[in-house]
């Protein structure tokens, strides 16, 4: 599962990270939500990368009643056999880059946020598939999913699923829909090798989406983990 994440690095070390073409520019975000405008790398039809702007929750392109489509993830071990994800996966894939992830332990009513990170400090790159969707007054959509995988060890106190995060040598042929086949990506979306990831329990005010802001990063009062 991946419902909440963030992308503060500046544009410049972005694109370093990713190779784009394009001049994108895009405001720090720090809680990133669901059916909210986000950046995807893709490969443009000249097979250069491009970011673009997309919204979370994709919708298949044979939806009738896009309102009823808000799938925000893809489970990476059956997406190439699910009607929603499968032309996706062998036609449009991305990558969304994030500098972290979240995830919430505890019970309903008092849920502990933690942000995951890289130890590197790089810029993830998250496994995404992305969809265009055209209604039939010509109104125009396009949107993402992101692909989860089992959780590695150090995921698993907190989550059974994680985001598929790419290994930098796989971006390319992540990216490379050419071929139009999905065979052979099992490699690249497995769980991330044991001992990667950085986890700080961090501010409660993370909890509502509304707040895009620095402090829900803070790192939790002692108290309030008790």
């Amino acid at each position: 599962m991946c419902s909440r994440y963030s992308l503060t690095s500046p544009p410049e070390a972005v694109r370093a990270t990713f190779g784009y073409r394009n001049e994108a520019e895009f405001p720090p975000r720090y809680n990133i939500a669901p059916t909210q405008p986000v950046a995807i790398v893709r490969n443009s039809h000249a097979g250069e990368r491009e970011m673009v702007l997309v919204r979370w929750g994709l919708i298949p392109s044979w939806a009738k009643e896009p309102k009823k489509f808000t799938m925000i993830n893809a489970r990476s071990e059956t997406a190439a056999e699910k009607a929603s994800f499968r032309a996706a996966l062998r036609h449009r894939r991305c990558i969304v880059p994030a500098d972290a992830f979240y995830e919430w332990t505890g019970k309903p009513g008092s849920k502990q946020p933690h942000m995951i990170s890289l130890k590197s400090g790089e810029i993830m790159g998250l496994a995404g598939l992305w969809e265009h969707w055209l209604g039939a007054d010509g109104s125009e959509i396009e949107t993402m999913a992101i692909l989860t995988t089992a959780s590695n060890a150090d995921m698993s106190p907190i989550h059974d699923r994680m985001p598929v995060i790419l290994s930098s040598e796989y971006f390319a042929g992540w990216l490379d829909c050419k071929s139009g086949s999905s065979v052979g990506l099992e490699g690249m979306t497995g769980p991330l090798a044991d001992g990667a990831l950085d986890f700080v329990a961090i501010s409660r005010d993370l909890n509502n989406p509304r707040n895009d802001r620095p402090d829900v990063q803070n790192p939790a009062q002692r108290d309030s983990l008790l």
